[in-house]
């Protein structure tokens, strides 16, 4: 169990300095820190990875886990001191790297958690969908609006690649909003917190690089019918089919993938 932390507030005066250029907004609000960890606890796991650890507010929760063979990335080498003065137990726990440049950090199944950078959040998805084979969970925190696109279903104008991509091998869970003032500095915008889940069912595809490219090409021209959009990957005899009048927003995960066995 988590423990209660004295006060909901966590301070950083004079602890480090905050890097814009690393997108850096640290968590002050404990009652945020400890949902996450419960979201995070409600799916058991046995190899964890904290993507940007920055001034420790979920860390010092996550180094009290039992039994957890817990690791931490993080790329500013100000707060990697800062964490091993301030958390001893982190000690040979921290990889000090961009988490875009490591390698996969356990052999096996492993969960991701994080307060992620926002300049790079986009990155850290594709990244995960890489390893997605051994992610068996994932609980973070992203731009309000990034959250929104990752969860989004087809028809809603957030809808979009993200959206697709991730979805076809997670399940996504909204799970709540952080408001800006949790933040120090607040950053402006809003932030909202997901859970990903392997899907259930692999869905069929006739590959996934086939998928990617065309899901890729069909909301580069998201404004388009998928006629025009896409009319590079397919013979012109199946073009000719009602579903390519809809536009790529209208389209599901699902028929995404069964049209790649079309694809030329």
């Amino acid at each position: 169990m988590v423990k209660a932390a004295a006060s909901n507030t966590v301070t950083f005066a004079n602890m480090y300095t905050l890097k814009k250029s690393l997108g850096q907004h640290f968590l002050k609000d404990e009652n945020i820190c400890r949902k996450i960890i419960s979201s995070l606890q409600q799916h058991p796991f046995t190899h964890l990875l904290e993507v940007g650890p920055g001034g420790g507010a979920l860390t010092k929760y996550l180094l009290e886990l039992e039994k957890i063979d817990f690791k931490a990335v993080e790329l500013d080498a100000e707060k990697v001191s800062y964490l091993l003065k301030t958390y001893p137990a982190i000690e040979g726990k921290i990889i000090h790297q961009s988490f875009l440049d490591i390698d996969k950090p356990f052999n096996g199944k492993f969960t991701v958690v994080g307060n992620f950078p926002y300049n790079i959040s986009t990155q850290i998805l594709f990244k995960l969908l890489e390893w997605k084979e051994d992610v068996k969970c994932m609980v973070g925190m992203f731009q309000k609006e990034v959250a929104q696109r990752i969860s989004a279903k087809e028809g809603n104008k957030t809808y979009g690649v993200l959206s697709v991509l991730v979805q076809a091998f997670f399940q996504v869970e909204y799970l709540f909003d952080v408001h800006e003032n949790s933040f120090q500095p607040p950053p402006r915008v809003k932030s909202g917190v997901i859970r990903l889940l392997p899907v259930k069912e692999t869905l069929a595809m006739s590959s996934e690089k086939q998928f990617f490219l065309l899901v890729k090409t069909a909301f580069n021209q998201r404004r388009k019918t998928l006629r025009n959009a896409v009319k590079g990957l397919f013979d012109a005899a199946i073009l000719t089919e009602e579903l390519f009048n809809k536009r790529a927003e209208q389209l599901s995960v699902e028929q995404f993938a069964a049209l790649t066995f079309k694809m030329k």
